[in-house]
């Protein structure tokens, strides 16, 4: 369907880092020629007030642009790609995925210390049940707590002293100014990332093509092969984005699309490894037979499991 020649009406979440993404895209199509009015939009996840984990939901920070999107009330919603459900939408295409930030996840500690640094028993604050579970495969004599609100949020109740350090993705930090409060920056084969870290994801209905076309010229080719390898695996798993899952796609030296995928328990005692290679055109495939690999070790019932713990 065809829609009548308008300012392109870009649907964002309150917080900094929804509006620098938001912000970031509008630049990018005006830099191609098109009208953007931002419309703002609150979500579940925007006003909740327990820990993500606790509420067992997907989509918190998505459902409600999906809505205006099907609605007809915005014509396109930018996401953070690690929040973006697996499952697709009815009506709606991620129809764009720009360059990648860094997947890297970032240790910010009051007294500049490294992990390894860190006093036996010190606290660790994370909304992410993969962080938790991965830092405690690390150091099990950690105390990993929730921690709720934005990055700067955060950091400051690390600086209040609440905290010992937090976890965050880097993308976050270098995107918001405050890149310079890592204190240690992981290996992704280390700590490996949420699935799509790092990454935006640009959804429009199906059948808006003015939408589409205008969108298809801020997709980057490895990017999207990257993230479709890693939502295939995270949909084949049933794992949802809240699961003890961590997944890294990208483009080898060789051209190859290269995949790392970790699925754990919740104390971390137990993990589970898989890694492919395959060719960009069969991403979903490469994500799949990974996916395969991590059930045969015994990622479902880790999986299960930690939805209980």
């Amino acid at each position: 369907m065809i829609y009548p020649r308008r300012p392109l009406r870009l649907g964002t979440r309150a917080s900094a880092l929804a509006r620098w993404q938001a912000e970031w895209v509008a630049a990018r199509l005006r830099a191609v020629r098109h009208e953007v009015d931002l419309v703002p939009i609150t979500t579940q996840g925007d006003v909740l007030r327990m820990p993500i984990g606790a509420t067992g939901q997907v989509g918190l920070f998505t459902k409600e642009l999906q809505r205006a999107l099907l609605d007809g009330r915005i014509d396109l919603a930018v996401h953070s790609l690690k929040d973006l459900p697996t499952e697709p939408a009815g009506g709606l295409t991620l129809a764009a995925t720009p360059p990648r930030e860094s997947v890297r996840d970032a240790l910010i500690s009051r007294d500049r210390v490294s992990l390894d640094q860190l006093q036996p028993g010190a606290t660790i604050g994370t909304g992410s049940l993969r962080r938790r579970a991965q830092l405690l495969h690390i150091r099990p004599d950690l105390q990993v707590l929730d921690i709720r609100g934005n990055i700067d949020t955060r950091l400051r109740k690390l600086d209040a002293g609440e905290f010992d350090a937090i976890l965050l993705a880097e993308a976050g930090l270098k995107r918001l100014g405050f890149a310079d409060r890592a204190t240690q920056i992981f290996d992704p084969l280390d700590i490996l990332p949420a699935v799509g870290q790092g990454a935006l994801g640009i959804e429009c209905r199906s059948d808006d093509d003015q939408t589409r076309t205008a969108l298809g010229e801020l997709n980057d080719s490895a990017t999207y092969a990257s993230v479709v390898a890693e939502r295939a695996l995270l949909a084949h798993l049933r794992g949802g984005c809240l699961a003890p899952v961590g997944a890294w796609a990208r483009i080898a030296e060789d051209g190859a699309l290269r995949l790392n995928a970790v699925a754990l328990s919740a104390d971390g005692r137990t993990r589970t490894a898989a890694d492919g290679v395959g060719e960009m055109s069969a991403a979903a495939s490469l994500g799949r037979e990974a996916a395969d690999k991590l059930l045969a070790a015994g990622a479902a019932e880790l999986i299960r499991a930690s939805r209980n713990a």
